[in-house]
């Protein structure tokens, strides 16, 4: 699969992998090394001129990480854009909160285990 993207949105993947936030971290050390039914994610994946926070390439699965700035309508409208165009590529995005990762972490994961399957 040839990926388009640019120098720049590689460099940044890069730089967000460096500098997860706490959620993110969490939720990264739930799904890397196939823990979450061993299923392959990676984090921080340049597609095209967004950069998903963790992705299942083979199932086409985008598992995007919100903060409160997200409750925004501002944020809402571009977040929908975002999802839009994603999935115009043929992802499935799902969104969790912060807050869910850190007072509900197991029902986040059953949550994306069972999109996951819906694929």
């Amino acid at each position: 699969m040839k990926r388009h993207y640019s120098k720049k949105t590689l460099c940044s993947a890069k730089e967000l992998r460096q500098n997860q936030t706490d959620a993110e971290n969490i939720l990264w050390l739930q799904l890397r090394n196939r823990c979450l039914k061993n299923i392959k994610f990676r984090r921080h994946v340049p597609i095209d001129k967004y950069i998903a926070d963790f992705v299942a390439l083979d199932k086409k699965l985008i598992i995007e990480v919100d903060g409160s700035q997200h409750l925004d309508e501002k944020n809402m409208v571009k977040d929908n854009i975002r999802t839009e165009y994603l999935e115009s590529l043929g992802y499935k995005v799902i969104r969790v909160f912060n807050n869910d990762i850190f007072n509900n972490l197991d029902s986040v994961l059953e949550y994306i285990y069972n999109e996951y399957l819906k694929l």
